[in-house]
């Protein structure tokens, strides 16, 4: 009997130094993932941990390999092609929008912080920091897109004597589309309870503020053409995804400028997902809706288009401060990285406002951004013309 009860005590301590050793553990582990997670964000290693996750995995797994066992989780990406198997991990980042070159991209969305250091600001408009970075919107689903009803008192009250005496320009030099031509703005949208909405009318959507700048830059003799592509239905159309909404886009551009060689000017309108604080501004007493540049750091004229979207944010700034929240830089790790910008040397991505913007409020920044380009437009023109 007391040979038992020693042995029981003696197991108490044993217990206990257990349960020290697995909360310290866990106590490292926790501290590693946080070490790990701040690496990973540091731009000093950003490039040495890319190689070597990118080196590891794709010894530790070859591409076939890893392209079967993903499919097997994914019914839609089964290949029956051998030969389609050799496919560059390219292919794998366009349906599924994770690169092996960025680890980031498969966790960035999961963990707060990471996915907002993917965009540089280049130029930080009034109030710009890391908390207010642009908001892409998803696509839309078919719920959204049904049985709306638009609020034709704002879309008149916007549209009174717009494009009254506006002339035609026979030669076009600007060519304006919509990668995400569903963006919607929710004023203008009777009994909208989406936080992010879409809509296939040109009257509520990104479409319409396309329409106003080709009347804006017209009235002042600069020709522009407009491409009103229901981009998501031309998506389903292909049976492509919303990440392919560039190629889309892409192919509209390409065809565009074949068939007009003065188009020099890209111009790809989108709208924000930020709230209403964040998207507007009292200017002399007239609200405007803020916007700013993207500009894609991943193709080859980066530089130049940089410059542009920096010379016109700072002359918007000169004439209307505040109108704009600044110029971002993005690559593919947070966006398409490229957005068609290497078309042309003179191409920007502009959005306007955010999803509680009024008509009014855009065609007032509309007309403010004309005035602003509508000037450096005549400038380029000389310079290019004494060369």
């Amino acid at each position: 009997m007391s040979y038992k009860s020693r042995n029981n005590n003696s197991l108490v301590p044993l217990v206990f130094v257990s349960m020290k050793a697995v909360i310290r553990v866990v106590l490292i582990g926790i501290i590693m993932m946080y070490v790990m997670v701040w690496l990973i964000s540091s731009t000093a290693i950003k490039l040495r941990v890319d190689s070597l996750f990118y080196t590891s995995v794709s010894e530790l797994v070859p591409k076939e390999t890893f392209l079967m066992l993903l499919s097997q989780e994914m019914t839609g990406l089964r290949i029956e092609n051998k030969e389609a198997m050799n496919t560059d991990f390219d292919w794998l980042e366009s349906v599924t929008n994770v690169s092996l070159l960025d680890p980031r991209s498969l966790f960035g969305r999961e963990i707060p912080g990471i996915e907002n250091y993917h965009t540089h600001i280049a130029v930080a408009g009034k109030g710009t920091d890391i908390t207010n970075l642009p908001n892409e919107s998803p696509a839309p689903t078919e719920d959204q897109l049904k049985d709306q009803e638009i609020d034709q008192n704002q879309v008149d009250q916007a549209n009174h004597n717009s494009g009254d005496g506006v002339q035609e320009i026979e030669e076009k030099s600007v060519f304006i589309y919509h990668s995400h031509s569903w963006e919607a703005f929710s004023p203008l949208i009777k009994n909208n309870d989406s936080k992010d909405p879409a809509s296939t009318n040109e009257k509520v959507n990104v479409i319409a503020v396309g329409s106003k700048l080709k009347q804006e830059l017209e009235s002042r003799g600069i020709g522009a053409v407009q491409d009103k592509t229901d981009v998501n239905q031309a998506l389903k159309n292909k049976s492509w995804t919303y990440f392919e909404s560039y190629k889309l886009t892409r192919g509209l551009v390409q065809e565009a400028l074949a068939q007009d060689d003065n188009l020099t000017y890209l111009i790809d309108i989108h709208r924000d997902s930020q709230p209403r604080n964040i998207t507007t501004k009292t200017i002399n007493g007239k609200n405007y809706a803020r916007l700013f540049f993207i500009v894609g750091k991943e193709n080859k004229n980066f530089e130049k288009n940089l410059k542009i979207a920096k010379e016109l944010n700072a002359k918007l700034e000169e004439k209307y401060p505040g109108i704009s929240r600044g110029v971002f830089v993005k690559t593919k790790a947070e966006g398409n990285g490229v957005y068609n910008q290497d078309l042309t040397e003179r191409a920007m991505l502009l959005e306007f406002g955010g999803v509680e913007n009024n008509l009014v409020e855009l065609y007032n920044s509309t007309e403010a951004f004309a005035e602003i380009f509508a000037a450096y437009y005549k400038k380029d023109a000389v310079e290019v013309n004494a060369q």
